[in-house]
């Protein structure tokens, strides 16, 4: 999901095709900068990549004549929204539905001219819009029917039930599972799994690595591919795990800890709710683990904390690769 970053900016990992009508979505990190008027995608994090880090693309806000979904335009490209920015069209995935509704939100309120009218005072026309993490969020499409913009809402998020969005985001979440995710015995304990920018023990830089939390352990590994790991963290080592209160001192958003005896690990996720649900899932193992009569519903209970971080996969001979 986007989220604001330290600097009132609006942040978050999303795909795009960069070489236009190709047909290759390319995970980027986005930067929307009002205050600078524009927005601007790199190979990761810059947190994560080296000092003076140039950008791989940007667009002046002042380019975007609208943004809108793209699901029926580009059927195959599942959660996508376009740009419209002069004679390009920028294509873009979400990670799932809400994603989706929350980036065009923004970027259309970015990019949104309002001209106040004479006379009477009354503010003028818009589109209601809701702000990040609000509980109704409304996305429109604009058609130009007979030279005039018809704009019309296309899909709704309120209070009530499951809508589209919701499920959507359930539908990928279980049909993008790793393999071994769905292999029985390894499914009952594995509880989270996902991407996590971890600090070095010994150099004190910052790699991507792919984590798996499990029953008993926290293990992680140089990519998803892997089969060994780097590194196993049981969980009977951990103290505590915890927003970290350093993260001030190390510029980092979204860093959390994890304390054990020996080490203290610290680990930045791609947002604010990752980093909370990586939290509550590892304390809820652990709790789990240490409590009374551990059982498999307590498992189930640890596992319900957090939704697992899964990023796009394809199956290959048996074997999980990402896009």
């Amino acid at each position: 999901m986007p989220y604001v970053d330290r600097q009132n900016r609006i942040c978050g990992f999303l795909d795009i095709e960069e070489n236009e009508n190709s047909g290759k979505f390319l995970r980027r990190y986005f930067i929307l900068d009002t205050k600078e008027g524009s927005l601007v995608w790199y190979m990761d994090n810059p947190q994560n990549l080296p000092k003076g880090a140039e950008n791989v693309g940007s667009l002046k806000l002042t380019y975007i004549s609208k943004v809108s979904d793209a699901t029926k335009l580009r059927p195959k490209a599942e959660f996508c929204f376009v740009i419209n920015a002069g004679m390009r069209k920028f294509y873009l995935q979400a990670n799932d539905q809400q994603d989706l509704v929350e980036w065009v939100n923004v970027l259309n309120n970015a990019t949104k001219i309002t001209v106040p009218k004479s006379g009477d005072g009354q503010p003028s026309a818009e589109i209601p819009q809701e702000g990040l993490g609000a509980t109704k969020q409304i996305s429109y499409k604009t058609e130009i029917i007979g030279g005039v913009p018809i704009i019309t809402a296309t899909q709704e998020q309120g209070d009530g039930g499951q809508n589209g969005a919701e499920r959507g985001g359930q539908r990928k979440a279980h049909s993008q599972l790793p393999y071994f995710l769905g292999r029985g015995a390894q499914d009952q304990a594995l509880i989270k799994a996902g991407y996590c920018v971890k600090q070095g023990a010994v150099m004190k830089n910052w790699k991507r690595r792919y984590f798996l939390l499990e029953e008993n352990a926290v293990s992680y590994f140089k990519s998803d591919l892997e089969r060994e790991p780097l590194r196993v963290i049981p969980l009977k080592e951990v103290h505590k795990v915890q927003e970290c209160k350093q993260s001030d001192l190390m510029q980092r958003d979204n860093l959390f800890e994890v304390v054990t005896s020996s080490r203290t690990f610290y680990m930045q996720s791609d947002s604010p709710e990752e980093m909370h649900s990586w939290i509550k899932a590892i304390s809820g193992a652990i709790v789990a683990q240490r409590g009374p009569g551990r059982s498999a519903a307590s498992m189930r209970q640890a596992r319900r904390l957090s939704n697992p971080c899964i990023q796009r996969y394809t199956f290959r001979n048996g074997e999980c690769s990402t896009d």
